[in-house]
Order: structure tokens, then C-alpha cells, then sequence
């Protein structure tokens, strides 16, 4: 594995996301100085919050402004760990609850189907909904996707990649490629899920994680297997007081073992001698020399400072060609006296629209020929129904908070005027959930933060989409963007636009894998490669 040149004594990260904060906990248990820099007042990135406040400047509530499912918090474990710190050591402790079900199902013929990562609990409920066939397929399912993972995780998404050569360099590199592809893995994923369940709606279930990675199930390759095999079978978790208690309690292992961290540092500039990186620049002028520098901010934000700096661009554009699908979201509140009457009392609920492979056409459709969905597929996240201390009283009113997501195309697919569209469309979409049966949304609901692509493009990220470059065959493992910088002998990246992609689990991974090519090691056995529990608490 190659690393960053020279001897690294300090260095600075610039990002207090999640990837950020991983490769800072990493570092610092290393041995290393660290210094991290984010842009916003608060820490988290797309795992943070937008605060809200009432008319007269009163703090009401924080929204948690991103990801909403979190997986494998056996990788939080590692990068506490890095440091002699557990869920039981951080201020506050961070006390994870799983998820029972991981979701409810919606679908237009008026069925329901609760996803369980229990085997037992959703083989019950496979064959009380679609009968003892597909119970039957569901669990030979179960275990080609967790063949699918335990094959890939420690080879392809917990290693830096130096080459495409890496894939058949050893002779167990050449047998882990030679099992992938033999259980299928670099065949289309959609089709291989419907060779177990003929049911359309648990082909949904198993398929739609393909959105994550950019790509429509029946184009997907079968590696993303390993995402549908997180989300259904490893089990769904939230932390207690809110997605962005996962930073916060990295934060605080990171600061009380030295580590500098500074908000409303919007890096500038960073000056480059002799093929190296020596200094860190932000607007309001401060300046941090650093040894090795760590850029966690999406791929334009990055490849923005490096061309100002005149930093060599060769190989710097891989990821640019495909980008995932954007989405619009939006965050309020609702009364509780209202949702009390919804159809579903789930923490998360996909909604899905009758249309579902034309949902996927539109939204993933070439430069230019994106469309907005027809007949949307929904994710309603009531975060409150699983920490009931996150419900708030507003106006007088108890009243709980609420996130919708609606997948749309990005803005290279689809150059809409977002400014002009998005509240006339988020008042369709809410239109169309009082439809489904949820009744009084329009009117009831206080919405507090509104996100289109162009709020995702103002905050730099690729053609307005959260979801960085798509994972087609050739933006995937060793073809991704690599996470050292041609040219630079001390910069290396970290986030979803680089290696090994998008989503919570893979950028805490690309956190310590940007750790390990300064600091040379290889720590590859991870808790999470090995199948290692993390204890959870019961909300």
C-alpha cells in the first residue's frame, strides 16, 4: 500500500463530517497532531443539523439534516477505539436503539410488508404477506446477500487500492474476485434478487438500496447486494437524541485527546512547495502549517482549492461522468393529534408510488433527460417514534418532527429552477402522502428547512446531488476516484466521492482508510470486518 511521502508529524483535516472526524480519531490515536476544519458553525456535514427557532429568536428544536439509517455502528466503535474510547466513555454516552421493525413498507394496491432483520421475524413476515414460497426464497436470499458481503467488505470496501491490479495480485485477492464472481456479483443486481422472490414488493425491498449507490436495480451490479445486505439483515440503529449525536460524541473523544477542532473555518486556499501541501488557509485569515493534509469536502470543493493552488490535474476528474440522483427534502413538524391517525407508526416508512422501474428511468436518466417522478416512492422518517424525547411542544401544541425525502434527478440530468419549483413540488408531494392516507399534512405541518439540488450544489456538492458520483462499474472500488492526489506527496481524501463511496458506513471507512495512507498502516481486520457486536440501549 503506498502512503504520503515524507515524515508526518502534523496534520490537518478539513471537514468535521464523518469522514473527517474518522481520519482525525485515527490520527491522533497514531500519534499524529490533528487539526480539523469545517466550514459550518456546527460539526457533522450530512450528518449535522439545522437549527430551528421561533419568532422571536427562541431556540424550538435541531433538525438532523442528513442520513437517517444508520448501519454498522461497529465503525463508530472503531474510530473511538483508536483512542481507548466506547459508547460508554464519550460525553454523553452515545446509546444506540435498533430499529425493530428497520421499516414499514407501503404499496399502492394498500398492502404492507415490515422489514425485520431478525431471520425469524421476517420469514414470519414474508409468509403471512406473500405466503410460504417466497418466505422460503427470502431466506436463500438472506444468505446469497450475505455471501455477497462477507466476500467483498474486507477486499473491496475496507482497503486502500493502489491499482485495478490489486483485485488479482495475491492468490487471495484472485480467489476473493473469483467468489464474487461466481455468486454473481458483477451480474445485475435486480435480476438476481427476482431469481429468489417473485413477489414484486420483497423485490423492492431488497432492491431499492440501489439508490444509494446511484444506479437502478436492474442496472446495479449484484455487489450492491452487500448495501441491501447492511440494511435488512445487519440491523437499522438510532442514537438516542438524534442522528447528529454521532459526531458530536466523536468529537468529543477527538478533542479530549488533544485534537484541535475549529467551526466557521471555511478554508480558502492552501499553498503547495516542492509537490507538498505546507499550509492551510481560511477566509477570515487564519493560517495552519500542517505535514499531510486530508480533504474530506465534496469532489468540486476539493478539485476547486487544488486548481487554485496549481496543483497537477491529471487524474483528477474520475467521478465526474456519472452522478447519483439528487433529492428534495423536507423538514418540520406535525401535531401528534394528527400523525396519531397516519397509517403507519414506523420510525422509518418507504412509501412506494405504483410506478417503480419508471421512477428509476426518470430519475437516473442521461445529461438533459431527467424527469421528476410521476407516481412518487416516499421516505417518511419520524424519528421521535423511537426517542420520544426528540417531540417538542410548538405554538401550544405537542407536535413531533418529521422529515420527508423524495428521490429526483440531479441537475445535470435535469437543469431545473429549483428556486422557482421546490415549495410548489413540496406541496405536491405532501399532496400526494394526504392521498396515501396522510391525512392533514398540508395543513399541519410546520416545515422548517426545505433542501433541492440547488441547496445541495450552493453547498458545493456535484451537480446538486448529496449522493456524490454514482457506483457504475467504472466510479467503483479500485476505478472510484483514489484517495491520494496525483502530484501532491501529501494530500489524500476522504468522503463519499472518493474510495470506498457513499452512505454512513463507507465514509467512517474512508476516514480511516485516508488515516492509514499516512500513517502507513493497514488495520483492515477492523470489529466491523470480523463480525465483532457493539452493545445498543433500548430507548
Amino acid at each position: 500500500m503506498r502512503s504520503v511521502s515524507g515524515q508526518v508529524d502534523s496534520v490537518v483535516v478539513v471537514g468535521a463530517g464523518l469522514a473527517g472526524l474518522s481520519a482525525a480519531l485515527h490520527l491522533t490515536g497514531a500519534g499524529k497532531r490533528v487539526t480539523v476544519l469545517e466550514r459550518e458553525a456546527a460539526i457533522g456535514g450530512r450528518v449535522g443539523t439545522y437549527p430551528v427557532v421561533d419568532a422571536a429568536g427562541r431556540f424550538l428544536y435541531d433538525i438532523d439534516n442528513g442520513a437517517s439509517v444508520l448501519t454498522m455502528p461497529n465503525l463508530i466503535a472503531d474510530a473511538l477505539a483508536a483512542l481507548g474510547e466506547s459508547f460508554d466513555s464519550v460525553t454523553p454516552a452515545l446509546t444506540l436503539t435498533k430499529l425493530s421493525p428497520s421499516y414499514h413498507t407501503r404499496y399502492a394496491d394498500g398492502s404492507s410488508i415490515d422489514v425485520y432483520s431478525d431471520p425469524l421475524a421476517m420469514s414470519a413476515e414474508v409468509e403471512r404477506t406473500c405466503g410460504p414460497g417466497e418466505s422460503d426464497g427470502y431466506r436463500k436470499l438472506r444468505r446469497w446477500l450475505a455471501s455477497i458481503f462477507d466476500t467483498e467488505f474486507s477486499r473491496y470496501i475496507d482497503s486502500n487500492f493502489d491499482s485495478p491490479l490489486d483485485l488479482v495480485s495475491t492468490p487471495s485477492a484472485v480467489r476473493d474476485t473469483a467468489t464474487l464472481a461466481r455468486l454473481g456479483g458483477f451480474g445485475r443486481l435486480g435480476p438476481r434478487v427476482g431469481s429468489f422472490v417473485k413477489d414484486e414488493r420483497l423485490r423492492r425491498i431488497f432492491t431499492f438500496q440501489a439508490l444509494y449507490a446511484g444506479m437502478a436495480p436492474a442496472k446495479a451490479l449484484g455487489v450492491y447486494g452487500a448495501i441491501a445486505h447492511m440494511d435488512t439483515s445487519l440491523g437499522v440503529y438510532f442514537p438516542v437524541g438524534g442522528m447528529a449525536k454521532i459526531a458530536e460524541v466523536m468529537a468529543d473523544a477527538f478533542t479530549r485527546h488533544g485534537g484541535a477542532l475549529h467551526t466557521d473555518a471555511d478554508v480558502s486556499a492552501v499553498n503547495i512547495e516542492n509537490k507538498r501541501v505546507t499550509e492551510v488557509l481560511t477566509s477570515d485569515g487564519r493560517s495552519y502549517s500542517c505535514d499531510a493534509l486530508v480533504l474530506t469536502p465534496d469532489l468540486p470543493v476539493v478539485d476547486r482549492l487544488l486548481d487554485q493552488a496549481g496543483a497537477p490535474s491529471t487524474g483528477r476528474r474520475r467521478g465526474y461522468s456519472v452522478v447519483s440522483p439528487s433529492a428534495v427534502v423536507f423538514h418540520g413538524t406535525v401535531p401528534v393529534d394528527v400523525t396519531q391517525s397516519w397509517p403507519s407508526r414506523s420510525h422509518h416508512t418507504i412509501d412506494f408510488g405504483e410506478q417503480w422501474s419508471e421512477t428509476f428511468a426518470r430519475i437516473t436518466a442521461r445529461r438533459g433527460r431527467g424527469q421528476l417522478m410521476d407516481d412518487p416512492s416516499l421516505l417518511i422518517t419520524r424519528p421521535a417514534v423511537t426517542d420520544p424525547s426528540l417531540n417538542l411542544v410548538r405554538d401550544g401544541v405537542r407536535s413531533e418532527p418529521i422529515s420527508i425525502l423524495a428521490p429526483c434527478p440531479n441537475l445535470a440530468s435535469a437543469p431545473l429552477d429549483w428556486d422557482r419549483l421546490g415549495v410548489p413540488y413540496m406541496r405536491e408531494i405532501q399532496g400526494v402522502l394526504e392521498q396515501r392516507g396522510y391525512r392533514n399534512l398540508t395543513s399541519s405541518m410546520s416545515v422548517d428547512h426545505l433542501d433541492t439540488p440547488q441547496t445541495w450544489l450552493d453547498k458545493g456538492m456535484l451537480d446538486g446531488s448529496p449522493f456524490s458520483s454514482a457506483h457504475v462499474f467504472r466510479q467503483t472500488g479500485p476505478f472510484r476516484r483514489k484517495n491520494l492526489v496525483p502530484g501532491l506527496g501529501n494530500v489524500v481524501l476522504a468522503g463519499s466521492g472518493t474510495t470506498p463511496g457513499v452512505g454512513v458506513p463507507t465514509v467512517l471507512v474512508s476516514g480511516r482508510l485516508a488515516a492509514e495512507r499516512i500513517t502507513g498502516s493497514n488495520n483492515a481486520q477492523s470489529s466491523a470486518a470480523l463480525g465483532v457486536e457493539v452493545g445498543v440501549g433500548h430507548a
